[in-house]
């Protein structure tokens, strides 16, 4: 592990915002940031949202010497955008867009990520500017090194074209954030977890497959997923953030010793429960794309295209991936191995159908 006294480029006084704080991934950031002995902290939650985890948080650290401020507003407010980002010396942006349609999509997740940093511009005290991404943005086409998916790999030009609302954003989002960061001078980072799982994100990723026509078709097969804990990718995001000498760069987000997707569904219907499944192989999983895809086009637009070639490539091809980076550049180690990942996950869930 690097030494935070030596590459640290704030001080723990020096003022963090996290936006999306009350968020999965975001309330372990902040805890992370506490925990290193960041004091001095700005969390941005919005009005509608949950907030009990997240006052929970700070008051388990009441007792420190910590000012933790939640700041309650909406990134689509230019004001709201000045209160937030005045002072920050880094700014860890998880906020989101999550709709289903491209227009709340774009809004929430570009627009917000522009009014955001245009208020950071005249303060003169941001060191660094985390934009938290996500591996729907890889195309997985046309790859330097075949199945291999790292930093270098390319990303969707036409991310409409693959009917993914949120994909669609986060691809504008990560644009707007090197082109705004290239015209005004603003140090960022790019950070793009894969399937981050945990307790608090019951769900099984679509890189498995899909419930759908009353039955869960298996598409991932033998495919390597790229599922990071939720602890572990926390860590990367807060290490993106203080680490000296890594501006303008990407780090994907995975953990050590990747399951299989048949692996993966095997170990949940054993630890939470069992049900009906079909896979789809390869060739035919990339036919039934290939067909809905004309049917959507025949139908003039009626039946949205869900299943798409390009989809297929990003989701279902046989892909291999890489944390090399992320642990050579910030020195990050997963704090919680698979196994103990996988546990904790299927107890949550075990717990979460139990309540239903």
């Amino acid at each position: 592990m690097i030494s935070d006294s030596s590459t640290a480029i704030i001080d723990p006084e020096d003022l963090i915002l996290v936006t999306g704080a009350s968020g999965f991934i975001g309330l372990r950031v902040v805890e992370g940031l506490l925990a290193r002995g960041h004091r001095n902290l700005r969390c941005l939650a919005r009005p509608t949202g949950d907030l009990q985890k997240l006052d929970d948080v700070v008051r388990q650290h009441a007792g420190a010497p910590a000012r933790v401020q939640v700041m309650l507003g909406n990134l689509l407010s230019n004001e709201d955008c000045k209160r937030a980002a005045e002072d920050a010396a880094v700014i860890y942006h998880l906020a989101a867009g999550r709709s289903d349609i491209f227009a709340d999509a774009f809004m929430n997740s570009v627009v917000t990520t522009g009014n955001l940093l245009l208020a950071t511009i005249g303060h003169g005290c941001l060191k660094r500017f985390v934009n938290v991404s996500s591996f729907s943005v890889y195309s997985n086409r046309n790859k330097p090194r075949r199945r291999l998916l790292d930093e270098s790999c390319p990303i969707e030009t036409e991310p409409a074209d693959r009917s993914d609302p949120y994909m669609f954003g986060k691809t504008r989002q990560d644009e707007i954030v090197t082109k705004y960061g290239k015209a005004f001078g603003i140090p960022y980072v790019i950070v793009r977890p894969g399937c981050v799982y945990g307790p608090g994100n019951e769900t099984i990723t679509n890189r498995v497959g899909i419930a759908a026509f009353g039955v869960f078709l298996h598409f991932g097969g033998s495919n390597t997923i790229p599922l990071t804990y939720v602890d572990n990718c926390a860590e990367a995001i807060i290490l993106a953030g203080l680490r000296s000498g890594v501006d303008g760069e990407v780090f994907n987000v995975v953990d050590d010793e990747l399951p299989s997707s048949r692996r993966f569904l095997i170990l949940y219907k054993k630890h939470v429960k069992p049900f009906p499944s079909i896979y789809v192989p390869h060739a035919a999983s990339y036919i039934l794309c290939c067909l809905w895809e004309k049917c959507s086009d025949w139908s003039a637009g009626r039946l949205p295209p869900r299943f798409n070639r390009k989809g297929w490539h990003a989701f279902w091809k046989r892909t291999q991936y890489t944390n090399a980076k992320l642990k050579d550049r910030l020195g990050w180690k997963p704090k919680v191995q698979p196994a103990e990942g996988l546990s904790l996950y299927f107890r949550s869930c075990r717990e979460k159908a139990q309540h239903a």
